[in-house]
């Protein structure tokens, strides 16, 4: 075996193959690390003139001159060959150490223990104990859920051999009827191109403000769209209500309420159902009233409710990030556009459709259970990965621990 610097290109050909590639060890990312200040570097291992491993190695320098070391998702090597492993690992050692690095962060995209849509384990399921064991063993330390850079639990619908109605039969009934309700009302979704993803930063930034979460600069959404949209493994959507066909929808639902309560006579057997149609006239009422003052506040007849980012890259899509006004939430349109995803994957031969972070301690209820729920909804299983590993390269590791810990 024989480790070596390896080219881009020779890094994407193995990604792009390997069972463990994910948005986030693509090379493109190294693309936007780079912008962004970083030095990008690309090593593998060769064997009988053949790449068996591969590791994108993102790099910044910290202080006294020293550098961090990151392998986003990586590295991409079989954990289950603890030679090859053992090899590469002492290897990138020697490597960051000899590029003034004091130490070597990696988040590998692998299932620690298989788990249920419940988040229990699953008796006789993927156990990587022993990897994790081996990593501590070799020197790393796991580095807390709290100060991980990547999500570490995520919670996916599996895809395969699945047809969409199966889907949407297995889904919580809730959800099921929320998705019909969305498209019987008229919401519509609508890709965004470049020059509109201010449209998609705007929803970020006013959901962002409301959950007390840092957002992102729309500059940064503008150079993932760069990177990836064009090969359609990035898009952006937004979702609308055209207020006008929606209130038109709405006058023709009540006078079809209004006709069938003129056709019930007095009898005392009528009164239940009488009063079902009274109270949906009403709420029709409500709902046409509502409408129309948010047409005379916001002046215009069509309005955008939520905002998402999907990742589509073979063998999964990725719902990465997302947003909602506060005020038209109620219209749930986002499961609109989960459900219009799921459909694109099953289309097209993906794998799963992964809804990414949930909660680590979602048995304990914690305040953002709801977003556990949200997706737990539509089926599927939890899935929590190895976790975030950090090898300490030269003293200077505890040095900057120490500074960390006295700046927080």
């Amino acid at each position: 075996m024989q480790f070596r610097e390896i080219t881009r290109d020779e890094y994407h050909d193995f990604w792009g193959n390997h069972p463990l590639k994910t948005f986030l060890s693509a090379p493109e990312i190294g693309e936007l690390r780079k912008s962004n200040g970083w030095d990008v570097y690309y090593v593998g291992v060769e064997d009988d003139k053949k790449l068996v491993a591969a590791a994108m190695l993102v790099s910044h320098k910290r202080h006294f001159g020293k550098y961090e070391f990151y392998s986003p998702r990586g590295v991409l090597v079989d954990y289950e060959n603890e030679t090859l492993l053992h090899y590469f690992l002492d290897e990138i050692k020697n490597f960051v150490k000899n590029h003034r690095g004091y130490i070597f962060r990696m988040d590998p995209y692998v299932i620690y223990k298989e788990r249920d849509i419940d988040g229990n384990i699953v008796e006789g399921g993927v156990d990587h104990s022993k990897l994790v064991s081996y990593l501590l063993d070799f020197g790393f330390k796991k580095v807390a859920i709290a100060d991980m850079e990547q999500v570490g639990w995520m919670f996916s619908l599996p895809l395969e051999g699945k047809t969409k109605e199966q889907i949407l039969k297995e889904m919580k009934p809730n959800t099921r009827n929320t998705i019909r309700k969305t498209e019987k009302i008229g919401i519509t979704v609508k890709e965004l191109g470049y020059d509109e993803l201010e449209r998609f930063q705007n929803i970020m930034i006013e959901t962002g403000a409301r959950k007390n979460f840092s957002v992102r600069s729309v500059d940064y959404y503008k150079k993932m769209y760069e990177f990836f949209h064009e090969k359609g493994e990035v898009k952006y959507y937004v979702t609308e209500l055209d207020l006008v066909q929606y209130q038109k929808k709405l006058e023709d639902d009540k006078q079809t309420a209004l006709d069938k309560l003129s056709k019930l006579s007095d009898a005392k057997y009528n009164e239940g159902q009488k009063k079902n149609l009274e109270n949906e006239i009403h709420s029709y009422e409500k709902r046409i009233q509502e409408a129309e003052e948010i047409r005379k506040e916001k002046n215009t007849d069509v309005i955008t409710l939520s905002g998402s980012m999907f990742m589509i890259i073979q063998p999964e899509i990725i719902y990465l990030s997302s947003g909602n006004y506060e005020e038209f939430m109620k219209f749930n349109s986002q499961y609109l556009l989960q459900w219009m995803m799921i459909q694109y994957g099953i289309e097209h031969g993906f794998k799963k459709h992964n809804f990414y972070g949930i909660p680590a301690n979602i048995n304990e209820h914690p305040k953002d259970y709801g977003i556990y729920e949200f997706k737990r909804g539509f089926n599927g299983i939890v899935e929590e990965l190895i976790g975030e590993f950090e090898l300490p390269i030269t003293w200077h590791y505890y040095l900057m621990k120490l500074i960390h810990k006295i700046k927080k």
